[in-house]
């Protein structure tokens, strides 16, 4: 079986061609950047914001009583200062957007109860800042103090870092259930 003519004169055609040599040069294939994650660009964001319009120090803060922290007696002011730079790390939160007093109080007191079930040291509870409120101040981060301060268990609790929600969420931590 003969070939094709058409093959019969491409070969005629390349009788006596030799290849190229091989170039010496490598082809270098540039490495792609590493990802960045586009949270922690944001998270850093929200940290230089925070230190630029917030309290000089934590002790400030307290002081001026515009952020909301508790400590428990007789626990060092180190514990609430350990707790807002984020120590101990957030193992469960509860979102009370949308909820009037009652339905927060309820919620607040199941959470609690749960989480020291559970075994767990700290906790987020999102309060908002009260731009949907009535007076658009925040009603249940003030009753949120007081039914923090109430509750044994509770061994201290401050306003949460910005990323984590600044002046509308509030970091706890829960006594060891033994």
């Amino acid at each position: 079986m003969g070939s094709p003519p058409e093959d019969e004169d491409f070969r005629q055609a390349l009788q006596g061609v030799e290849p190229l040599p091989r170039s010496r040069r490598a082809v270098l294939r540039r490495a792609r950047p590493a990802p960045f994650p586009r949270q922690t660009r944001l998270d850093e964001r929200a940290a230089l914001a925070e230190s630029l319009t917030g309290p000089l120090s934590l002790d400030d803060a307290i002081e001026s009583g515009e952020e909301l922290a508790f400590l428990r007696d007789g626990l060092s002011r180190d514990v609430l200062r350990k707790l807002r730079r984020g120590h101990w790390v957030v193992e469960d939160h509860l979102d009370l957007h949308g909820m009037n007093r009652l339905e927060a109080a309820v919620s607040v007191s199941d959470f609690l109860r749960r989480c020291m079930a559970r075994r767990l040291r700290c906790v987020r509870i999102v309060h908002g800042k009260g731009l949907g409120s009535h007076n658009r101040e925040p009603v249940l981060k003030g009753k949120l103090r007081k039914w923090l301060s109430l509750r044994d268990a509770v061994l201290a609790f401050c306003q949460a870092p910005a990323a984590q929600g600044g002046a509308g969420a509030v970091l706890v931590l829960l006594r060891n259930a033994r």
